[in-house]
């Protein structure tokens, strides 16, 4: 008899048990919650690469008529707009990194050269990072070249080593 009162006891106590943690958890139903449709098709603008606290982040603008990659990177250049400041984006790329020519090889490589009049090796790593990145987007999108071409960014005290987008 006590193994049956024992089985009878264990049985209510997890009964109880469970009933208490299914009732204490919070979550009350609602109703089917719905949103706006998927957005479907390629995104429709120009892609910069501003910085989330030290981190690339791909924002995007209205695309306009200039949207030649040189004219993408004077918008990378004129740094975030207010609405991109007030969520905290940044930029190291300095405002002064116009006049810009971007070419793609002529060889194999596919690579994209930026020149510039801004000295490219006092440029940031994250400024890099930036340029090469928006750069290869461009180009991309314009279809220069794809998207993981070798950037090389040139300036009046020498060229950086080519190197590719860190993301995608």
């Amino acid at each position: 008899m006590t193994s049956r009162r024992t089985g009878r006891a264990l049985l209510a106590g997890g009964l109880l048990l469970g009933t208490l943690l299914a009732a204490g958890c919070g979550v009350r139903p609602s109703a089917v919650i719905t949103g706006r449709p998927a957005v479907s098709g390629p995104a429709q603008g120009v892609g910069l690469y501003l910085l989330a606290q030290g981190e690339l982040v791909l924002v995007l603008r209205p695309a306009t008529e200039g949207s030649a990659p040189a004219n993408i990177l004077d918008l990378l250049a004129a740094g975030p707009e207010v609405t991109e400041r007030r969520q905290g984006l940044t930029s190291e790329v300095p405002a002064r990194l116009d006049p810009v020519t971007v070419t793609s090889a002529a060889d194999q490589s596919g690579g994209v050269t930026v020149r510039t009049d801004t000295a490219a090796r006092a440029l940031s790593g994250n400024a890099v990072d930036q340029i090469v990145c928006t750069v290869a987007g461009a180009v991309a999108q314009t279809g220069f070249t794809n998207s993981s071409a070798p950037v090389t960014i040139v300036g009046p005290d020498g060229a950086r080593p080519p190197q590719r987008c860190p993301i995608g």
